[in-house]
């Protein structure tokens, strides 16, 4: 999804040529789910993880050229910050100990590449919002050298003839303006790819949407922005503002955002494609020599560069994925709700509670999905955005309830079920669930962990606090204990 792109000006005939091909693109994608072979014999988990970079006062360090030429390795590339950088992590089997194998591989990626940062003065941090990061760090001389960013931030700001608006009212306010979108770059996320049969992947992107609530509530990791306190998960409303193409009269108008919840369930993995293709003018139109039709022609499956760069550019918080691994295409869900932290063992086990739900939720009698509205589903995402393990929740059966109660009485039970199902070792399961329950029974996130530690140092000005408080979380980090069993300070 980070395809990088030249530095260009698009004329009116790039634009023209762009769509032609999304068309054509199209097409092709309904002729393939319609009589090719996707894979899907033996579906596969996936992430990334976006980290933020600090020097050692836990001050944002600009220095992801730096580090990235340090760390040396393919699996790392910038993000759109200069204080940002990302990790791939290749998709793997769950069954057997495979989620105990992914963590020791993210675990010793990011050992060895904070021992490479060191080197050069910077240091890794996976939480959802620098707390550190002033107003004056985001600016468009701190986006990344990438063109892909420069592009996008032209094209952003061409469509909207204007400065973006950011307003967060929470427990604090933040009102201000900026004019570039490195503003984004302060949102810093955990990315779940699950893949999935086309004949499967209506029903699992329903179920992804329908538990993103509850996601956010026991996961929020991201209290503080430009040093206010506001939401559990700020990063969620932040992420909708900073890359909102839309001036003022076109959002009275209905025009939908670029960052968008959707607004109905759907029966294909086409219907968001075509969604994204009715609504949203492309910001990249980069097109290439090939042709899909004359690809499938020859029956092979059809990269579909423009529909995908689109895709790309549709910050969807459950957003459909193509791809052509070794020749054989494939579908993703790529789940893009949940915050980057603490510890890579609260990342590993957000991820099983998605997985497991995932294995369960789609293949109900009476899926979820079919017994609540799709604006409740979207209600309960900002809800939980707000107020966390305490925001109310609806869910069918159960009406509006504590997200903690939720998860507790209806949703660990799936998870665990759905972890059976994908033949998961039992101590396995019950290790990385335990860490969802704890949470839950605690009251205890990476949100509520930094607020208490900020407000127990009330006698400091508030910068001064947050990074206090941001040194201390780093050290916790590195435990890998997970954030509930964290000490205060």
């Amino acid at each position: 999804m980070g395809r990088d792109v030249p530095a260009m000006v698009f004329s009116r005939e790039d634009r023209r040529r762009y769509r032609d091909k999304i068309r054509r693109s199209l097409d092709a994608l309904a002729r393939m789910l319609r009589e090719f072979r996707f894979e899907a014999d033996r579906p596969r988990a996936g992430l990334e993880i976006e980290l933020n970079l600090v020097d050692d006062r836990g001050e944002p360090a600009m220095k992801n050229a730096e580090v990235l030429a340090a760390i040396a390795q393919p699996d790392w590339a910038t993000e759109l910050g200069q204080f940002n950088v990302e990790i791939n992590i290749l998709p793997e089997p769950l069954e057997g100990d495979g989620a105990v194998r992914l963590e020791k591989t993210v675990r010793d990626r990011l050992n060895h590449a904070e021992e490479r940062a060191d080197t050069v003065g910077g240091h890794l941090v996976m939480v959802g919002i620098l707390p550190t990061l002033r107003e004056s760090d985001v600016h468009e001389g701190t986006l990344s050298a990438n063109p892909r960013y420069r592009l996008l931030n032209e094209q952003i700001f061409a469509a909207r003839g204007e400065d973006l608006h950011l307003s967060i009212r929470g427990d604090e306010t933040l009102d201000t303006y900026a004019d570039s979108i490195t503003p984004e770059a302060a949102c810093t996320s955990l990315q779940l790819h699950l893949q999935v049969a086309p004949s499967a992947f209506a029903a699992t992107w329903n179920a992804a949407q329908a538990v993103a609530g509850a996601q956010v509530a026991v996961a929020a990791n991201s209290p503080f922005l430009f040093g206010k306190h506001l939401w559990q998960e700020t990063r969620i409303p932040l992420f909708e503002q900073a890359t909102d193409t839309r001036p003022a009269e076109l959002k009275a108008q209905g025009v939908r955002p670029r960052v968008w919840f959707g607004e109905r369930w759907i029966t294909s993995v086409f219907d968001l494609f075509e969604e994204n293709a009715r609504y949203f003018p492309p910001l990249l139109p980069v097109c290439d020599d090939a042709d899909p039709q004359e690809d499938l022609a020859r029956g092979v499956p059809p990269e579909l560069g423009e529909l995908t760069l689109h895709n790309g550019t549709i910050y969807r918080w459950n957003r459909p994925i193509y791809a052509v691994v070794d020749g054989v295409p494939h579908l993703r869900v790529e789940n893009r709700v949940l915050p980057a932290g603490p510890s890579v063992a609260d990342i590993a086990a957000n991820a099983a509670f998605y997985y497991g739900l995932m294995r369960v939720l789609p293949f109900m009698e009476r899926p979820v999905w079919t017994r609540m509205s799709f604006a409740a589903a979207k209600d309960n995402l900002h809800a939980a955005a707000r107020g966390g393990l305490d925001a109310r929740l609806y869910w069918p059966g159960m009406g509006e309830v504590v997200a903690s109660e939720l998860i507790l009485r209806r949703l660990l039970p799936l998870a665990h079920e759905g972890l059976a199902l994908r033949e998961v070792d039992a101590d396995v399961r019950d290790k990385l669930l335990t860490i969802i329950e704890r949470r839950c029974v605690t009251g205890r996130n990476g949100a509520s962990w930094q607020t208490d530690a900020v407000n127990a140092m009330d006698n400091l000005d508030r910068h001064e606090a947050l990074r206090r408080m941001t040194l201390r979380y780093i050290e916790h980090m590195h435990t890998n204990q997970p954030v509930h069993a964290w000490p205060a300070m």
